[in-house]
């Protein structure tokens, strides 16, 4: 981090501090922003995470959930005002203003110190602070990075320790993607020292599914995933009537485009799911192909080179047919990569 000098003499004293993250706050975003308000309160900071929008109930264990202020229209007038009275904002798991919605507005137009920490590509520039990496595999293990860099990794305890674990293991695909570097295992292996317990957490994360979610990725997958085997592409269409039909909850399509992913044989694979006033997409690759790339060039997205995310504001069937005409355009390199 540049001026850290400057960043740890602003932590010296107590502060009004806010902690924001994306849009549809996964394991690594409310993990790493829990992580730092269990760490940041024990010094008499006076501390608020606000997230753009709510968050799956499986996330609702971490210590801090509680206090967490989803933001709502409702909401808008004292949010505005706690953006605006606080000292310092730390920005988390998030490159850009634009990846919070409204609350992007807010934050560009605070006084307010900003801290951005995160690891993915492309960051906008409107931090005075900075920890970015994208070789770091979560932005909870920038978290752990920021308390060894205040000389202070004795204060972590098991709430912050198991927030952090979240965060890293969710992000790493359960330490299968090729982001799960040595660095990665020492540090998790620091947090269980620490007191996080990795089955505990595991569990309440992978472990907690509702039988309308079950009944709903059984039907995506046998009614709804499309196989092109000729250019080793899979994706799953979604109506808004099909996810309707479930009663999904937040957080209920996390996941789903892995199942696509791991078919044998698939270099890359797509969930395109119609929300109504927009199609939501998201994008996994193994190997070269970048489907960061090709949200950004595609679909206004972005994320990192093997995960990434997009939007359309066609209908869902003309969303489906330029995905397919873009992707036929990498036929060669998704055929012959290893």
């Amino acid at each position: 981090m540049q001026n850290l000098d400057t960043f740890k003499a602003l932590l010296a004293e107590p502060k009004k501090i806010v902690i924001t993250t994306h849009q549809n706050p996964d394991a690594d975003a409310l993990g790493s922003s829990l992580g730092l308000y269990n760490y940041l309160i024990k010094y008499n900071h006076e501390v608020q995470v606000i997230t753009p929008t709510d968050y799956p109930d499986f996330l609702f264990w971490m210590k801090g959930n509680d206090d967490v202020i989803a933001y709502n229209e409702q909401l808008h007038d004292s949010i505005a005002e706690t953006v605006d009275k606080a000292d310092l904002i730390f920005c988390l798991d998030f490159s850009s203003l634009n990846r919070i919605n409204e609350l992007g507005v807010l934050v560009g137009q605070s006084n307010a110190k900003k801290v951005l920490i995160d690891h993915h590509l492309d960051p906008e520039d409107f931090a005075e602070f900075v920890l970015w990496s994208t070789q770091a595999a979560a932005t909870a293990e920038l978290i752990y990075d920021l308390i060894e860099l205040l000389d202070d990794l004795d204060s972590i305890d098991q709430d912050i320790a198991e927030c952090l674990y979240a965060g890293i293991m969710t992000d790493t695909g359960s330490f299968k993607h090729p982001s799960t570097t040595a660095k990665v295992h020492t540090i998790v292996a620091q947090l269980i020292a620490h007191g996080a317990q990795v089955s505990k957490v595991s569990k309440l994360i992978y472990d907690n599914n509702s039988v309308n979610r079950l009944k709903f990725i059984g039907f995506a997958l046998s009614e709804r995933l499309y196989v092109l085997e000729n250019i080793n592409v899979a994706y799953i269409l979604l109506s808004n009537e099909d996810m309707a039909r479930f009663n999904l909850k937040s957080g209920d399509t996390e996941g789903l485009v892995n199942y696509a992913l791991s078919i044998k044989g698939i270099k890359m694979a797509a969930i395109i799911m119609d929300k109504g006033d927009l199609v939501k997409m998201s994008f996994r690759s193994v190997g070269e192909f970048s489907v960061n790339e090709f949200a950004q060039n595609n679909f206004n997205g972005g994320g990192h080179k093997n995960a990434a995310g997009g939007a359309s504001k066609m209908t869902l069937k003309e969303t489906e047919d330029k995905f397919l005409n873009e992707i036929q355009k990498h036929k060669n390199q998704l055929i012959h990569e290893n």
